[in-house]
């Protein structure tokens, strides 16, 4: 297998992370170009990778304008920052790995599938979840039979307490209109997860959530909105100074979302100014803290999904319910309960640990590793989400949201039509992208 040449747009926590795997593999991969506006970074990011000067660029237009630099191209911007370049890269027959979610609307999300079709590269969208060991181990149980056929599953992500505050109360996510709903930023892993592992499609959905907590009126009597000035600080469980300090003596993936420079005097900044020393009861946020999500897939198995705040961090946790018995997981150990015999066996599976900062379980690796080879071999079906049914799944994110707030139960075809404008793209020109970039290359 030849060594594919990759490109970076955005080197933010997920661009490093998915990048690093060719580090690691420069046999199968190596990382030949970055777009990057944060010049410190670029910088960083280019000489850890050896990226020559000419290929250093501050923007996704200049790498595009550059001509086919790569083989493929890592998208890994903020979520409103997908759609362009998706769309422009992936029409010009590029390779693309599409950071989740795809786009904060339903029609944007088309339109970069429909790039897709048209361009004829391999795509895929980031939803590690599904290229876990833990996964794998978990699926083949099912499809095996073990349980007999599958009725009703249970899925919880408990997104943990202090998690929640610095991703969704203080960071990039906090704000619908910033990004987008925390069921699309957050959870658009879990439901796809969910249709991988039971395999069919949802047909109806229904929602209840809300934003509990992290309100004015919740706020501690005495408080400030900050923590470095607030006298009830030392007894607050989200106290800025408390998170960030410890994750800058672990230099844990949620400081290096606070600082570009590691150090206390940094931190100190950060916290006096910035939005992660703000106190959680006064910020702009305005996303939900708990969400459930109740499914009806075809064939008729039922489930639902609860994600909340209120939790310590912990991997998810799943329940799937058949005729001949009932499989639990929690993302590193498997037990499986027979009727018959009465009896549990238990398995464990290796696993990195929890979260983005410990590379999902192996999903960021396996994902990485699933394109790359995809790339290599020119062959879709080495990844494990195409762009239709990652297009399906984000589809029923959003049908699940609208469920939430208008209070209807949503029915779902068995498989996404594209709009109008999305079939727009599949013509002569790309309707969302900019003019100068119109060139067919």
């Amino acid at each position: 297998m030849s060594t594919v040449k990759l490109a970076v747009v955005g080197t933010g926590g997920r661009g490093r992370t998915y990048a690093s795997w060719a580090l690691e593999h420069p046999e199968a991969a190596q990382v030949v170009a970055v777009a990057e506006p944060r010049e410190d970074v670029r910088r960083e990011f280019a000489e850890l990778h050896g990226i020559p000067e000419s290929h250093r660029f501050s923007s996704w237009e200049e790498l595009f304008d550059a001509g086919r630099v790569a083989d493929a191209v890592l998208i890994c911007t903020q979520d409103r920052l997908h759609t362009e370049p998706a769309i422009a890269f992936a029409a010009n027959g590029w390779h693309v790995l599409l950071e989740k979610p795809m786009a904060p609307t339903p029609e944007e999300c088309e339109q970069i599938v429909a790039a897709a079709h048209k361009g004829g590269g391999v795509f895929a969208v980031c939803h590690v979840l599904r290229y876990t060991p833990y996964t794998k181990a978990l699926k083949e149980i099912l499809d095996s039979g073990a349980i007999g056929d599958l009725v009703t599953v249970q899925h919880l992500e408990p997104v943990g307490f202090w998690h929640f505050a610095h991703s969704y109360v203080r960071g990039p996510w906090r704000n619908e209109a910033e990004s987008s709903s925390m069921l699309l930023a957050k959870s658009c892993h879990d439901l796809d997860w969910l249709r991988h592992v039971v395999g069919q499609p949802f047909t109806r959905l229904s929602s209840f959530g809300n934003l509990r907590h992290f309100r004015p009126e919740g706020a501690p009597e005495g408080s400030t909105t900050r923590c470095v000035t607030c006298p009830v600080e030392p007894d607050c469980a989200y106290s800025a100074k408390r998170i960030y300090t410890a994750g800058l003596e672990q230099k844990t993936f949620t400081v290096r979302h606070v600082l570009d420079v590691l150090d206390e005097p940094h931190l100190e900044k950060a916290l006096a100014d910035g939005p992660y020393g703000k106190c959680v009861y006064h910020t702009d946020n305005d996303v939900v803290d708990h969400q459930v999500v109740n499914m009806e897939f075809a064939g008729g198995v039922t489930g639902t999904f609860t994600v909340t705040a209120f939790t310590p961090f912990e991997d998810r946790k799943t329940r799937l319910f058949g005729t001949k018995g009932v499989i639990e997981g929690d993302g590193a150990e498997i037990r499986v309960f027979d009727f018959n015999t009465e009896k549990t066996v238990v398995s464990k599976v290796k696993t990195t640990g929890v979260g983005a900062g410990n590379g999902h379980g192996g999903g960021d690796a396996g994902l990485v590793k699933a394109f790359v080879h995809a790339v290599a071999e020119n062959d879709q079906s080495l990844v494990l989400s195409g762009p239709d049914e990652s297009l399906e799944t984000h589809l029923a994110v959003f049908a699940a949201e609208r469920a939430r707030l208008e209070g209807t139960v949503e029915s779902l075809a068995d498989a996404p039509t594209l709009s109008r404008p999305a079939l727009a793209v599949l013509g002569d020109g790309l309707s969302t992208r900019p003019r100068r970039h119109d060139t067919g290359r």
